[in-house]
């Protein structure tokens, strides 16, 4: 994007101009969402964010599940070009006119949409607050009414929940083949992969509104406070800068920071204040773009405040559940559950289908146990413990697998992954339905084995195209796994063979976990 052209924040017809920041390989998944939830206008992309405009409620833009944080946008521009030999008086006076400009409307104008956002979380607060004394007086009533559809999908659901009570009721409680699904830290809620300038403000999403409100507007470091001050003249700010590229060789963050303070402060009359500040401006300068946002609320998008033990990062989680196009009345299963991540977040996307997490660890399904409770999700998603190797159900008898198989990087496990990958793809086949999806999260290494055990060449033109493009996916994504380590493994794996061609393949996703990167890997089951 080296010479895009200005864009200034600004409403019109086509709504308010926002920006997220997402991790790397799930802005295509952010990209989808604004368009099908918010009708969003105007998209951009560039790494790590995306640009759009939309007229939503700002209470369904904080409920954005593929973004890391949400800001109003200020300002997108071309990449700052400075020469490296430049004078401290010429470089801040470049950056004076490039980051600030002379126009205090503009700034004026953000101040004053920031405040109105604000308020309009505070009303969603409100509104959600006397919904819930609402619901609670009906249902002590016993009202209430539901769609056709979703009373006929709710229907198929308690169906097949009968279904996984009579299989759990059946299957012995005790261990099976001395499997223990290890989670990694990869994958913590904690690392997001995308580092943002410090300090930077985040939100929560959906049921959370309410509490990512109040954070917003009570929180510690002052930040969103006051969103109704009588005059913007009299407005509080600080700065958070990140420069990148040939631009941090020759000027620092902190004196972009300080360049950014005293325009401000000239400018508009605002005073700078590091810790209990009305505004906090976020600057990104790198050798592709350049670009000036507010963050909307303190809490990051991707913190739900529904899950209480962290697992899976919960955008991958959600990005996961969205490849598997779950239905109303679908029965899904993860065979590794873990925590219950992936779980929880279909569940929360889709309130019409049921949802089985099977595990042989106690203590992962305690935590999910728990993380499902919390979520209060205990009607629609059910536990079995059971190895994923044999898993207690009947063949062809669920719509979706979505799993994501421990790289026991950091958490060991009880069983060599690359032995029993073979056997857990094939009772993942077994299980499905034809027509039904399986949605698997590898890292580089077993991505490379399941080439050998889900062969590409059975099922026509169409899935050797996608063959081809999955082994330039999976072959791109092997650049930190040494050639030896891999052979290793096919070796180790080598010695009882088992193929599985009933799974056509679909796509193959890139995704950061923080330390590493993991690939996401879909396919359907098109043979019975």
């Amino acid at each position: 994007m080296s010479s895009a052209p200005e864009t200034e924040m600004k409403e019109a017809d086509s709504g308010v101009r926002y920006y997220c920041t997402a991790g790397n390989g799930m802005e295509r998944f952010l990209v989808e969402e604004v368009k099908r939830k918010l009708a969003a206008e105007d998209i951009h992309q560039i790494p790590g964010k995306v640009l759009f405009s939309s007229s939503a409620a700002i209470h369904r833009v904080c409920d954005l599940k593929a973004a890391e944080r949400l800001f109003l946008l200020l300002k997108q521009d071309s990449p700052v070009r400075m020469p490296t030999h430049t004078s401290p008086a010429k470089a801040a006076s470049l950056l004076q006119s490039r980051l600030l400009g002379d126009s205090r409307g503009r700034w004026i104008s953000a101040a004053v949409t920031w405040s109105r956002l604000q308020g309009e979380l505070a009303s969603s607060r409100n509104a959600v607050r006397a919904s819930a004394t609402q619901r609670v007086g009906e249902n002590g009533r016993g009202s209430g009414k539901q769609s056709d559809e979703g009373e006929e999908g709710r229907q198929e659901s308690r169906k097949r929940a009968q279904e996984f009570t009579a299989a759990e009721e059946s299957v012995d409680k005790r261990p099976r083949g001395g499997e223990q699904s290890g989670r990694r830290a990869e994958g913590l809620q904690a690392e997001d992969g995308v580092r943002e300038p410090e300090a930077v403000c985040g939100a929560g999403s959906g049921e959370e509104v309410e509490q990512n409100v109040e954070s917003c507007g009570k929180s510690a470091d002052g930040l969103g406070k006051d969103a109704g001050w009588e005059s913007v003249g009299n407005v509080s700010f600080r700065i958070s800068c990140k420069c990148s590229g040939s631009l941090s060789r020759c000027v620092s963050t902190q004196e972009v920071s300080k360049v950014m303070g005293v325009g401000l402060s000239r400018l508009l009359g605002w005073k700078a204040d590091v810790r209990n500040p009305n505004l906090e401006i976020n600057v990104y300068l790198s050798d592709d773009y350049c670009l000036l946002g507010i963050p909307l609320t303190r809490l990051p998008l991707a913190n739900r405040s529904y899950i209480k033990t962290t697992g899976l990062r919960s955008t991958i989680a959600w990005a996961m559940a969205s490849l598997a196009q779950i239905q109303p009345g679908f029965c899904v299963v993860d065979p590794m559950c873990g925590v219950g991540t992936i779980l929880i977040e279909a569940a929360k996307e889709q309130q019409a289908a049921c949802f089985l997490g099977v595990d042989i660890d106690d203590g992962q399904l305690q935590n999910a146990d728990e993380n499902i409770a919390f979520a209060k999700l205990q009607s629609r998603v059910h536990l079995l413990k059971a190895s994923s190797m044999v898993l207690p159900l009947p063949s062809a008898s669920v719509d979706a697998v979505v799993c994501d198989l421990p790289f026991g990087r950091k958490f060991s496990t009880r069983e060599n992954m690359a032995e029993s990958l073979p056997v857990i793809l094939s009772e993942m086949e077994r299980v499905l339905r034809v027509g039904g999806t399986l949605v698997v999260l590898l890292s580089p290494q077993l991505s490379c084995l399941l080439k050998k055990h889900l062969p590409q060449t059975h099922a026509g033109p169409k899935r050797n195209e996608a063959a081809a493009e999955s082994q330039t996916g999976i072959e791109s994504g092997l650049v930190s796994s040494p050639e030896q380590q891999i052979t290793q493994m096919q070796s180790s794996s080598s010695q009882e063979t088992v193929t599985v061609s009933s799974l056509a393949h679909q796509t193959t996703l890139r995704v950061s976990l923080g330390a590493i990167d993991g690939l996401i890997h879909r396919y359907v089951k098109i043979l019975d």
